[in-house]
């Protein structure tokens, strides 16, 4: 799959959000915003697979492209756009012959071995971080340096996500540096204007 990965990818998490999902989708759309992850840590596998299945109910309506983080089996059960997986999850060559090759499958990496260990599998983009402090992940892996990031971006052709306490006061340097998309959590569903958020970012992208 050629996968043109938008600038913007905003990670949706109930568990943050101020506002309920049909809200926020709702505000993400009218903004612009095609590209999703649904991300969920702490639900269970029913309460997971309920607001899945409304997260994508409401976006046939917007033409959204919804990513379910880490469950691959929800991805495929509710007919999800695709999946983002992490180090532990299931290994994505299995994921593939699962979801078949029509599907979005994303990964994260921490390191420049793991982003060219995804360069090599069937990932359509591979996601690197944390690149900046982060609370939106408990445990979360040791900052990735800057000289790390640049070589990243040097050997990796595929698409590549930067994620971890992006904001947009920080956005712009990634973008300079070559990044194609920012995916961001709290900096967008906790602005108390999405869609300004939106564009603050599409016009850092766009620089």
């Amino acid at each position: 799959m050629n996968f043109k990965i938008p600038p913007i990818y905003p990670i949706i998490d109930p568990q943050i959000s101020p506002r309920p999902i049909k809200a926020l989708v709702e505000e993400l759309a009218r903004a612009g915003v095609r590209l999703v992850q649904l991300r969920e840590k702490k639900m269970s596998s029913r309460e997971l697979f309920r607001d899945a299945q409304e997260l994508l109910e409401l976006s046939r309506s917007y033409r959204m492209t919804i990513i379910v983080n880490d469950r691959a089996d929800i991805a495929w059960l509710t007919g999800a756009q695709g999946v983002h997986l992490g180090q532990e999850d299931l290994p994505l060559a299995e994921v593939r012959k699962i979801l078949g090759p029509s599907k979005i499958i994303g990964c994260s990496t921490h390191n420049l071995d793991q982003a060219l260990e995804a360069q090599r599998s069937t990932a359509d983009y591979v996601a690197i971080g944390p690149i900046y402090a982060t609370a939106s992940k408990e445990n979360p892996d040791p900052i990735v340096e800057w000289n790390d990031l640049k070589k990243i971006r040097q050997k990796v052709v595929k698409p590549l996500v930067a994620i971890g306490g992006i904001t947009t006061k920080n956005a712009g340097d990634l973008f300079d540096l070559g990044i194609d998309s920012v995916a961001v959590i709290r900096d967008v569903l906790c602005a108390p204007d999405i869609g300004g958020k939106i564009e603050e970012f599409l016009k850092l992208a766009a620089h």
